[in-house]
C-alpha cells in the first residue's frame, strides 16, 4: 500500500471557546499570533466560507441523477480545507506532507469542467443565476470562490502564495458556474440568459 501524500490532522478540539482572540488577534498554524483582519486570514477564511456554501449546495444535491456532482463538491470541500491549511501557515513553518492543493487537483477540475461541458448546450449570452435552487447556490460558491481568489492574489502580493492555491481557485470558480449549468440540464431547470433590454429601461424604450 502506497504512503499517503499527506499527514493526517492532529487536533484535539475539546474547548469550543478559548477566549484567546478576544482581542482580535488570532493564531496561525505555527503559532504566530496576527491581526484577525490580516491578509492571510482573509484568504483562509474565505475560503472557509466557501467550503461552507458548498456544503449548502451538496446537501442540495440530493436527487440520484445529482449523485455525481454531489460527490464532486464533497471532494473539493477536502480539497478547500487542504487549501486553508497551507494558506493558514506562513512558508517557513511548512513540512514536506501538510496538506494542500497541488496540480492534480487543478487537472481533476479541468477535467469535470470538460466532460460536463460536452452535455450542455452553447450559451449565446450570460446565464443569470437561478433556475433552480441548486444552481442558485452553485452560482453563490463561484461568486464566493472568486472574492476567495482575490484575497489569495492580495495576500500573494505581500507574502508568499503556493500559485497552485491561486490556480486552483481560479479553475474552481470555472468548474462552479458549469456544474450549475449541468445541474440544471440534468434536473431540467430553465437556463435564463441575461437580455440587456429586459431591464426598466429597455422594457419602456428609454
Amino acid at each position: 500500500m502506497s504512503k499517503q501524500p499527506f499527514d493526517e490532522p492532529r487536533l484535539a478540539i475539546n474547548r469550543v471557546y478559548t477566549r484567546r482572540g478576544d482581542q482580535g488577534d488570532t493564531s496561525l498554524a505555527g503559532g504566530q499570533r496576527v491581526p484577525k483582519n490580516g491578509p492571510r486570514i482573509e484568504a483562509y477564511g474565505t475560503v472557509d466560507e466557501l467550503n461552507s456554501f458548498l456544503g449548502a449546495a451538496r446537501v442540495t444535491a440530493t436527487e440520484p441523477r445529482l449523485s455525481p456532482l454531489a460527490a464532486i463538491l464533497l471532494r473539493v470541500q477536502h480539497e478547500l480545507f487542504n487549501l486553508g491549511s497551507i494558506l493558514a501557515t506562513l512558508p517557513e513553518d511548512v513540512h514536506p506532507q501538510q496538506a494542500r492543493v497541488t496540480d492534480a487537483d487543478v487537472a481533476q477540475l479541468e477535467s469535470e469542467i470538460d466532460r460536463m461541458n460536452t452535455e450542455l448546450p452553447p450559451l449565446r449570452s450570460f446565464v443569470l443565476p437561478g433556475g433552480g435552487r441548486l444552481n442558485a447556490e452553485l452560482n453563490i460558491c463561484r461568486t464566493v470562490c472568486r472574492r476567495a481568489e482575490r484575497a489569495t492574489v492580495a495576500l500573494g502580493r505581500v507574502e508568499s502564495v503556493p500559485p497552485e492555491a491561486i490556480r486552483y481557485l481560479n479553475r474552481l470558480s470555472d468548474a462552479l458556474f458549469v456544474f450549475g449549468r449541468w445541474a440544471s440540464h440534468v434536473t431540467g431547470a430553465p437556463e435564463t440568459l441575461w437580455e440587456p433590454n429586459q431591464s426598466s429601461s429597455g422594457l419602456t424604450g428609454g
